[in-house]
């Protein structure tokens, strides 16, 4: 007989997805694996675009404006923008980890189903 996970979905019905013989949920509703669901939503909530690039290109702007008006002197907005491109640096960094994060939980997500697949 085929194992099916003991989950009841939000609208009252049963979950129908299959489980391994040692298994009692699925990997969308098993509790070990809340904590990786919970950084997936959270991951899917961040992929709007971020707003600090949105800030870093009105200073960006600001900045040029000053300059080439002849309010801001070079060397000061010099440093302004040294300081401004070391803040999209860390931006970026910040990508990469959450970057790294999904794939990290993607590839573990992928060995459990092997390994699932390989035992039953």
């Amino acid at each position: 007989m085929i194992a099916k996970c003991a989950a009841t979905k939000p609208n009252g019905e049963r979950c129908e997805r299959i489980v391994g013989p040692s298994q009692t949920y699925c990997h969308a509703h098993d509790p070990r694996h809340a904590e990786r669901r919970r950084r997936a939503a959270a991951k899917a909530g961040r992929s709007t675009p971020n707003p600090e690039i949105k800030e870093v290109k009105g200073l960006l702007k600001k900045l040029t404006e000053g300059v080439l008006a002849g309010e801001l002197q070079t060397s000061p907005a010099a440093v302004a923008n040294q300081l401004i491109n070391t803040r999209l640096r860390a931006i970026e960094l910040e990508r990469r980890w959450r970057e790294v994060e999904d794939l990290e939980d993607r590839l573990e997500a992928l060995e459990a189903e092997l390994k699932l697949r390989r035992s039953g």
